[in-house]
């Protein structure tokens, strides 16, 4: 199995997985199913966001990059302006992205040391742009779903038009290039609670390469 870069050489690291998926697709809803079932969650996203949120370590160096006017007024970073602004010049998103993945490994890595869990799944929307955690984890595994299905989940659930979501999706690796990366597919088209016969079985396969070493 491939160990991650954040393991210390004397550490045997244990089982992970890499979940990723489009925007859209129910990676915080499978990798909640997992939680459930005793594997440690580690998400790359919410670490994102803690790191710029009120107070988050990340805050000072994007006030300074990018100007208060990219700071709210309770002291987050303003998410809908970055958005906006990261989407319309590709180098400011290299620039945020220079400030918050280094915070990002740093805080990945402590918490990985921190699990506790039967195995690891580190949920990273961009696993596969990102070009190094295929390399990290024992295995895959990609939540896919239909791309009508996708534009209709995000425009309801975070109020934004079809051209929106679009530039994310355009933005984001394509369906066929994340498919092409997977170990394991979990097709995510119709109602979440089908998806749980499917995550118990991935569970169970996961548990036993975990033991497997």
């Amino acid at each position: 199995m491939n160990s991650p870069a954040f393991w210390h050489a004397s550490t045997t690291p244990p089982f992970s997985v890499g979940l990723t998926g489009g925007i859209g697709s129910g990676k915080t809803t499978v990798a909640d199913m997992f939680g459930e079932l005793g594997a440690s969650l580690i998400d790359t996203d919410a670490i994102a966001h803690q790191l710029s949120a009120p107070g988050g370590r990340a805050i000072a160096a994007i006030r300074n990059s990018f100007g208060t006017e990219f700071i709210t007024e309770a002291g987050a970073m303003d998410r809908v302006r970055m958005r906006a602004h990261v989407f319309a010049q590709p180098p400011a998103r290299k620039q945020l992205e220079a400030i918050l993945h280094p915070l990002i490994r740093s805080e990945t890595a402590r918490a990985a040391q921190e699990a506790k869990g039967a195995y690891l799944i580190f949920v990273v929307p961009l696993l596969v742009e990102s070009g190094n955690w295929q390399s990290q984890t024992a295995r895959v595994l990609v939540v896919d779903c239909e791309e009508e299905i996708q534009i209709a989940r995000v425009m309801r659930r975070n109020n934004l038009t079809r051209a929106e979501v679009e530039a994310i999706m355009a933005a984001q690796a394509s369906r066929q290039a994340r498919l092409a990366a997977a170990d394991d597919v979990l097709e995510n088209n119709g109602d979440a609670a089908a998806l749980m016969p499917r995550v118990q079985q991935l569970h169970s396969q996961y548990l036993a390469l975990a033991a497997a070493g």
